[in-house]
């Protein structure tokens, strides 16, 4: 039975990042295609493709059964989403521009927190960095209390941030080069080409941080063992 539970675990984490490949980037593409191939407009096609992503997030939201801080934070760029579509001339190329635009308001948001007492990758780092349990989660809290580990989440929170932000410039100034097609393909690669690159920096940049910390403390102990 212990063999059986990783086993479920990695279908269950396969499954899930399957679920969001497909409704996220394969789906919006296809539909937007099939949309527009079949004489519907472009905006028109635009919003239907915004539906797979809602379902993705109903998914995983009945399939966690219960609302953490990263479904809320999902609902809320949702709801921005939503506003900034309804705002203004319905054109396919604004709408693109609007979408970039809560993109780099994430990356804002970033930036913003390093004034708060813990910046947002503290947070996403004790999602994705912990058990799940009020005990990890506790562990995660404690380790805030070293300045090496403070620097690493602030420095994690400006990468993200400053990426997000010239993502978001970037994308804009496509949306005026390349056509609506071209820039729906575009938009989805980008979008989770650019978090992929962070997620694999940040999984990189962490560990050095830690073969760091591990470095000096043993360092320390040994100096403190020789001075003895």
């Amino acid at each position: 039975m212990s063999d059986l539970a990783p086993a479920r675990k990695g279908s269950s984490t396969a499954l899930g990042w399957a679920l969001t490949v497909g409704c996220n980037m394969i789906a919006p593409v296809v539909t937007y295609g099939q949309l527009t191939d079949h004489g519907y407009g472009e905006f028109t096609a635009l919003l239907a493709s915004m539906v797979w992503p809602v379902i993705d997030l109903a998914i995983h939201l009945a399939w966690r059964r219960r609302v953490d801080e990263f479904a809320v934070l999902s609902l809320i760029f949702l709801a921005l989403t939503v506003v900034v579509t309804l705002v203004g001339p319905h054109s396919a190329r604004l709408l693109l521009i609007k979408d970039s635009a809560v993109t780099g308001l994430f990356g804002l948001v970033c930036l913003a927190t390093l004034a708060a007492p813990r910046p947002l990758m503290f947070y996403f780092g004790r999602k994705f960095a912990t058990d799940g349990t009020v005990e990890g989660a506790a562990r995660w809290n404690d380790l805030w209390q070293y300045p090496t580990f403070r620097t690493v989440q602030r420095n994690l929170t400006i990468g993200w941030g400053l990426a997000y932000v010239a993502e978001a410039v970037a994308r804009i100034g496509l949306s005026y080069t390349l056509d609506t097609g071209q820039m729906v393909t575009l938009n989805s690669v980008l979008s989770y080409g650019v978090t992929g690159l962070l997620v694999l920096w940040t999984i990189t940049y962490a560990k050095r941080a830690k073969a760091r910390g591990a470095a000096a403390t043993a360092a320390a102990a040994a100096a403190a063992v020789g001075a003895a």
